[in-house]
């Protein structure tokens, strides 16, 4: 069982999920990375859950076109539900065509009567205006029922023809009647910030829009802004984001009851901690959480929380140091120093649990993972007070940083408040939560194995509900 999906060859790309009858349908794109035996292009494959854990694959259901059609490479899209049938709007990429003069992206359409075989129409396809966009990004369809203008209204990731290079993405609207014949109409949202805005997505949540999209200009992440009306303005919280660098082109579905968010962990190059970020990897879900000001946050999924029913024997004891130990309670004062409280070494698949408590002026505390035995070597998950965040670290680090770039989340952390930390670990996935509000996703590549244990440093702090569990029934 593998708690975070990725095909048996290949790896997840983009998802594009739904929900029918109890399941959700989550249909993605397959990156084969093995251009020589599967040749060029990227089709549509379908898994389907109730649980986020266990998963039935479909195989492919839109293949990809050949070299000289529009769907070569079959990106994001969305899946709706309309006339007695399920549409798919898509994105058809084909960079060879750029060769010959014509559009590398076009929005294409594919009809089904039951979520496994699809049609596509091809005279259903329709490209950007080359007067008010660039025609070669025109992708990521996201398609919605207007109740209120009683039309379908469609967004895109498009760019503008003017303004400064970086600064022309925008959220393009298209309109339809029939899902056939669609109107290119005004600009849906164009704030001049990003390059583009991929995988848009939108919904409503009692008196607050969200609209949902990803980014790369200053930095790789899944943003999403607030509005009371779809004409805007489209506010941006103090976190407009779901998780950090390593989680991308997410989208959300919900059953009815919870929205979640359906996004990818990357892979690296190489596999190694120092290797560059990839397109794809495995599928990670998220439970979205709306507050009461209308601002989101996201906890880990209740069902893949409850996967991990086996408690594991807990050790602890100091490795630097003074500590009070009771049982699963931890305390140390540290007050001008460096304390760590160590253990056996950290299973391949498990789940971390502390409830974490410090003293005012600590400069930080959190845990230790994959650690060697002379604690030169391993990984740090950081709560850093005096800067309000959240940090993800590997030890020892290449270069002069503080910690490995755009591997953090911002949370406000408050002497003398318990906040609950939540380490969702397999192989080299690791996800980390904080309290139900932030989340935090990356790779662990360098270090396979090692102990794992807390820290402290400059300050006091107590570890409490100290717990190792597994997913394994034996």
């Amino acid at each position: 069982m593998s708690l975070f999906y990725k095909p048996q060859v290949g790896w997840t790309g983009d998802f594009i999920p739904f929900y029918k009858d109890g399941r959700f349908q989550l249909f993605y794109l397959l990156d084969w990375r093995n251009h020589e035996k599967y040749g060029e292009g990227t089709p549509w494959y379908l898994i389907s859950t109730d649980d986020f854990v266990q998963f039935e694959e479909h195989g492919e259901v839109i293949p990809r076109g050949s070299k000289d059609e529009q769907d070569l490479f079959i990106f994001t899209g969305c899946v709706i539900e309309a006339g007695g049938q399920y549409h798919i709007f898509y994105t058809g990429h084909n960079h060879h065509l750029q060769s010959q003069g014509k559009p590398m992206q076009a929005v294409m359409h594919a009809v089904s009567d039951d979520l496994l075989h699809w049609s596509k129409i091809e005279e259903d396809t329709f490209f950007a205006p080359p007067e008010m966009y660039e025609k070669d990004d025109w992708r990521d369809p996201f398609v919605f029922w207007n109740e209120e203008a009683e039309e379908y209204w469609m967004l895109l990731a498009a760019r503008l023809k003017e303004g400064p290079s970086r600064r022309r993405g925008c959220t393009a609207l298209c309109a339809s009647k029939d899902l056939k014949h669609w109107e290119v109409r005004e600009p849906f949202w164009a704030p001049h910030l990003y390059f583009t805005h991929e995988c848009p997505d939108l919904f409503r949540i009692g008196d607050w829009w969200y609209l949902v999209f990803s980014t790369f200009s200053d930095k790789w992440v899944t943003h999403y802004r607030m509005s009371k009306s779809l004409n805007g303005p489209w506010i941006a919280p103090a976190d407009d984001a779901f998780d950090g660098r390593a989680y991308y082109a997410a989208k959300t579905f919900s059953d009815g009851s919870r929205r979640y968010v359906f996004g990818w962990n990357p892979t690296k190059t190489e596999e190694k901690d120092e290797g560059q970020w990839q397109w794809g990897g495995n599928l990670v879900v998220h439970e979205l959480i709306q507050h009461i000001d209308g601002t989101l946050q996201v906890k880990i999924p209740e069902q893949l929380d409850k996967v991990f029913k086996q408690e594991l024997p807990v050790q602890l004891a100091p490795g630097i140091g003074k500590w009070d130990i009771a049982g699963n309670t931890l305390k140390s004062a540290a007050l001008d120093s460096f304390s760590c409280a160590m253990t056996d070494e950290l299973p391949s698949c498990c789940k971390l649990t502390a409830t974490v408590t410090f003293a005012e002026n600590t400069r930080s505390c959190g845990m230790m993972l994959r650690f060697s035995e002379d604690l030169e070597n391993g990984y740090y998950i950081r709560l850093e007070p005096d800067r309000n965040r959240i940090v993800f670290d590997c030890w020892p680090r290449r270069g002069d940083m503080p910690h490995i770039v755009e591997l953090e989340r911002p949370i406000t952390l408050i002497p003398d408040t318990p906040y609950e930390l939540k380490v969702i670990i397999e192989d080299s996935i690791c996800e980390i939560y904080l309290d139900d509000q932030v989340a935090l996703s990356t790779r662990m590549y360098n270090h396979q194995r090692g102990k794992w244990g807390v820290f402290v440093t400059d300050g006091e702090a107590q570890f409490s509900h100290v717990k190792l569990l597994s997913a394994q029934s034996d």
